[in-house]
């Protein structure tokens, strides 16, 4: 299995492991990666497709967690700290299901347990709306300058939307379309019950894709998670308030694994 690129700051006793969204890679967590770094060892991945990580045929969530286990053992960490947005959080969820050893902490960011419909209805009608803009010619730039401002909140910071939507820009179409494909496919909804590591839910306020409501009851199917949720904030909480986001990262993991340097 190759190893994901990545992008490291900081060199803490503790390492955290940050997955991003659909709409960027790394670089999407830029401000917790100088933001953590003074305390911990911070790595944000590039799942396939993304960074320098190529796209290597269909993407799975099998896949994913397959990809980030061979980063956790390129890493030489035996428990992680996963961090999880969106998708991220999907992917970090997949890996516990099935590496529940090789977790030490989680984060689950902007993200849901299942998506969509029991009886695959809502997916099907996701993808092809999703999908329907490029089949129809138009250019990811395009749907990214279309898409990523109705992602943040009122509070948001002005910046997120530029940051967001460059990023977004620089995805390939064929990453997008599997990514899209991906999504559709996730169910662990059963498996929140069986999570038994100290976990952080985080949700935004105005988030519309991960709604708060969806969260919190992530979280309450969860023994002993907490849940937070940031006023104002939209789908992008680490871009839109990445101060208040720092700061819960802190909180939790001064709780669960302290922050010493090593």
């Amino acid at each position: 299995m190759r190893v994901p690129s990545f992008e490291k700051q900081g060199a803490g006793r503790e390492t955290i492991i940050l997955l991003h969204g659909i709409g960027a890679g790394a670089g999407m967590f830029t401000p917790q990666l100088s933001g953590l770094s003074d305390t911990f060892t911070v790595i944000a991945w590039n799942m396939p497709g993304y960074g320098d990580t190529p796209l290597d045929g269909p993407m799975s969530f099998e896949g994913l967690a397959e990809t980030l286990l061979s980063l956790i053992d390129h890493l030489g960490i035996g428990k992680a700290n996963l961090v999880g947005h969106s998708i991220g959080g999907m992917v970090a969820q997949e890996f516990y299901a099935r590496h529940p050893e090789r977790v030490a902490t989680l984060v689950l960011s902007a993200t849901t347990s299942a998506f969509g419909s029991r009886d695959g209805e809502f997916q099907r009608k996701f993808i092809a709306d999703r999908l329907a803009p490029l089949d129809a010619g138009k250019t990811i730039p395009e749907l990214a300058a279309g898409f990523v401002p109705k992602l943040v909140g009122s509070a948001s910071e002005p910046t997120a939307v530029a940051i967001a939507q460059e990023a977004m820009s620089r995805l390939s179409p064929d990453t997008y379309r599997e990514v899209i494909r991906c999504l559709a496919t996730f169910d662990r909804r059963e498996d929140l019950k069986r999570i038994c590591v100290p976990t952080l839910v985080i949700a935004g306020e105005e988030d519309t894709n991960g709604p708060a409501a969806t969260l919190k009851k992530m979280a309450e199917s969860i023994e002993g998670a907490r849940f937070a949720c940031l006023p104002g904030i939209g789908h992008l909480a680490p871009l839109e308030a990445p101060d208040a986001y720092n700061a819960l990262l802190r909180g939790f993991y001064s709780d669960t694994i302290g922050g010493d340097t090593a």
